[in-house]
């Protein structure tokens, strides 16, 4: 399965900000060992449910270590018997795109 989620935490100390609370929930899921990647928007994690599941929780509590509150927004794909989809979705719509010539 890949997971998307992002963890927003609210009501803490400033100090850090909020970079500083996603950067430790970041730094989980790549310790995690399993394949993941980062955007502007969330962390994406794949891996059988269990263990994503798993990565997830100490992302969440990591940040509310710091933070009294914390909003979890989550999206999976589950589709058993399938690994690298990570990277598999999007090569398959990069080869979409080049056979048009046309770059995104």
């Amino acid at each position: 399965m890949i997971v998307a989620f992002s963890i927003s935490p609210t009501g803490g100390d400033e100090t850090g900000g909020v970079s500083e609370a996603v950067a430790e929930a970041v730094r989980v899921v790549r310790a995690s060992g399993l394949p993941c990647e980062t955007n502007a928007m969330f962390t994406n994690v794949e891996g059988e449910w269990d263990e994503v599941m798993a990565v997830v929780k100490r992302a969440v509590d990591v940040v509310a270590a710091s933070s009294p509150r914390v909003g979890l927004v989550l999206k999976a794909d589950i589709r058993p018997g399938y690994d690298g989809q990570l990277t598999a979705k999007v090569q398959r719509i990069e080869e979409r795109l080049s056979q048009d010539g046309r770059d995104a």
